[in-house]
C-alpha cells in the first residue's frame, strides 16, 4: 500500500465532515450569524495558506517537486479570483464584510490562532512536515466543499456565484492537488514519511480544534450543534 493511502487511513478519525459543526451545517440547524462568524475566523487560515505553500516550496530541493508546489501556489494567489478574495466573497454573502476579515478589525478565537500558528510551524520547520500538513488539509477538501455547497444552497439561501465560488473551485482543484501532493509524499524516504505523518496528524487535529472553537464561541453555534445531534439521535 502506498504511503499516501496509509496516511489517509490514519487521518480518517479527524475528517472534518465528522465534526459536529459541519454536521449541523449539513442538517441546516445553524443560523446564518454562526456561519458568518465561522467565515470571519477561518479567513485568517485562508489568507495565510499561500504563505504555508511558499514555505514548503522554499524548503524543497527538487525542481520537479517545486514546480508541483508552485502550480498549487499560483492557483491560490494569482489574479483577481485568488482564493482569499473568493473567501471574502463567501463571507460577504453571509453578511460579514471584507473589512471585518482583517486581523486588525477582529479578535481571533484562541483555537483560530492555534490553527494558523500550527500550520506556520509545520510548514516552516521542514519540507516533510509541511507536506504532511498540506495533505491533511487538501485530501479532504473536495468532499468538504461539495457538502458545504449543498448545505449553503438548501438551508442558508446562498445561491449567487460570488458566495459559492470558493467551494466550487476547491471541489474541483483540490482533487488533482491532492493527487500531486500524494505523489510527493510517496517519493519521500521512510524517515521523511515519518515526519510527514506526524505533521499531517498535528495539522488535522488543529483543523478539528478550530471547529471546536467555533462551536464554543461563535454566536448560536453550540445550540445549533446540540439541535443537530438531537435530531440525528431520533432518526
Amino acid at each position: 500500500m502506498l504511503f499516501s493511502d496509509v496516511l489517509t487511513q490514519k487521518l480518517a478519525p479527524y475528517h472534518l465532515l465528522k465534526h459536529p459543526f459541519y454536521q449541523a451545517w449539513n442538517a441546516g440547524t445553524l443560523k446564518r450569524e454562526s456561519l458568518a462568524y465561522y467565515a470571519q475566523q477561518y479567513a485568517g487560515h485562508v489568507q495565510a495558506f499561500p504563505r504555508y505553500l511558499s514555505a514548503i516550496h522554499t524548503q524543497c530541493e527538487d525542481l520537479a517537486s517545486r514546480q508541483v508546489l508552485l502550480g498549487n501556489l499560483v492557483d491560490e494567489e494569482q489574479g483577481s479570483e485568488n482564493h482569499p478574495t473568493l473567501w471574502a466573497q463567501f463571507a460577504d454573502s453571509l453578511g460579514m464584510p471584507a473589512e471585518r476579515l482583517k486581523p486588525t478589525n477582529m479578535i481571533r478565537y484562541p483555537q483560530t490562532q492555534a490553527l494558523i500558528d500550527t500550520f506556520f510551524d509545520l510548514t516552516q520547520n521542514g519540507y516533510a512536515s509541511g507536506l504532511g500538513a498540506l495533505y491533511a488539509y487538501e485530501h479532504q477538501t473536495p468532499a468538504v466543499a461539495e457538502t458545504k455547497l449543498k448545505g449553503l444552497k438548501q438551508h442558508y439561501g446562498v445561491q449567487d456565484k460570488a458566495g459559492l465560488q470558493f467551494f466550487e473551485v476547491h471541489a474541483k482543484a483540490d482533487v488533482w492537488h491532492t493527487a500531486e501532493v500524494a505523489g510527493l509524499l510517496n517519493a519521500l524516504t521512510p524517515a521523511e514519511q515519518a515526519r510527514a505523518e506526524k505533521g499531517a496528524v498535528t495539522a488535522a487535529k488543529a483543523l478539528w480544534g478550530f471547529l471546536d472553537g467555533i462551536v464554543e464561541l461563535a454566536p448560536g453555534a453550540k445550540e445549533a450543534v446540540a439541535a443537530a445531534m438531537a435530531n440525528a439521535e431520533q432518526v
